[in-house]
């Protein structure tokens, strides 16, 4: 990606001893504090988006009192849980975004240079694919315990449906407008469990040690190493089209990472949905439906009880979650890198 002169002297430089305590080059730098600070801002501006896009994701399809449509859903869960409802998950997720996205974007940039030996080859389509599929497994394998830890954070407090046969139970101990739903924090979890270091520490206990926490990691590696190499290759190509020379205003520089998202997402969702199916899987609340012992188990099972469009469950919420998310990052990220490469490099 191209540095923008437009954004060169917007943002004020880190300190030389930041450089310093990185030990590292102000290139590289650069490439890792800009994805650290575009990971942030891209997941916060679309927090509730991805939390109801967990939900909607492992949430079980035979009751009337699941989350549907975005902005129902939205409305319910503000009713429910209020704006920290919008923002539950989120701290981990930044937490677990920084670096993941510090990490992804470093080596995104340090693998373009190795595949074209520093430049004395063409960076065409096929390396740009490359780099970000191999830049997405290194991001995702670093910072996966948190990943799965946010996830289970963000399930464990909404109110998911339950089966026929768990109605005659809980109509005893919920109220009236939630006979048919289940609050999992007030059956599975202690409020030392509704922490990060609470839930990762049940995981481990619970789940068969640090083990637990690598829960879907194959599934996840499976799904991010396209994801991301479309991403990254679609939003170069793009801009050539979108944002050529003279022509790089910021709605234009949105709207690029938009399409760009949008066409990476959708193509490898069904992967985003396994996932959160393995994720959850060892959550001991029921409410949760089926558990799977394995990826290839939980395809086969989704497919067979709610057919091919079972793999496509919460893509609306996703879709509109995730163009100003990778807009937001790739902007973000750019305008940060350029930033600091002006001031050191």
């Amino acid at each position: 990606m191209s540095n923008s002169s437009d954004s060169s002297h917007s943002l004020p430089s880190p300190p030389r001893s930041l450089i310093s305590l990185l030990s590292v080059s102000p290139e590289v730098a650069s490439y890792f504090i800009a994805g650290g600070c575009a990971g942030a801002a891209s997941r916060t501006v679309v927090s509730p988006l991805e939390r109801l896009k967990i939900i909607q994701q492992v949430q079980p399809r035979y009751s009337d009192s699941q989350y549907k449509g975005v902005w129902r859903s939205l409305v319910r869960m503000w009713k429910e849980e209020g704006f920290r409802g919008f923002m539950r998950g989120n701290g981990i997720n930044c937490l677990r975004i920084v670096p993941y996205s510090a990490v992804q974007f470093t080596t995104y940039e340090q693998l373009k240079k190795l595949f074209t030996r520093y430049g004395s080859k063409e960076l065409d389509t096929p390396k740009r694919l490359a780099s970000g599929a191999l830049a997405g497994i290194t991001s995702v394998c670093t910072t996966y315990p948190l990943d799965i830890v946010r996830a289970r954070l963000s399930i464990a407090t909404a109110s998911i449906p339950i089966t026929k046969s768990q109605s005659a139970t809980a109509n005893s101990t919920l109220k009236p407008s939630l006979t048919n739903a289940f609050h999992t924090s007030s059956h599975a979890y202690t409020p030392q469990e509704l922490t990060m270091w609470g839930m990762a520490m049940k995981i481990v206990r619970e789940e068969g040690g640090v083990r637990g926490l690598y829960r879907g990691l194959v599934a996840t590696a499976f799904g991010v190493a396209p994801y991301v190499g479309i991403n990254f290759a679609a939003y170069e190509l793009l801009r050539g089209i979108i944002t050529p020379p003279g022509q790089t205003s910021v709605t234009r520089k949105l709207a690029c990472g938009a399409v760009a998202g949008s066409i990476s997402q959708t193509l490898t969702y069904p992967f985003d949905v396994l996932r959160r199916k393995m994720q959850v899987t060892g959550m001991k609340s029921s409410a949760l439906g089926v558990k799977y012992n394995g990826a290839l188990e939980a395809l086969v099972g989704i497919v067979r009880t709610e057919g091919i469009q079972g793999l496509y469950r919460g893509l609306w919420p996703n879709l509109l979650k995730v163009a100003p998310s990778i807009a937001t990052s790739f902007f973000t990220y750019e305008l940060v890198r350029d930033s600091f490469q002006s001031k050191y490099v």
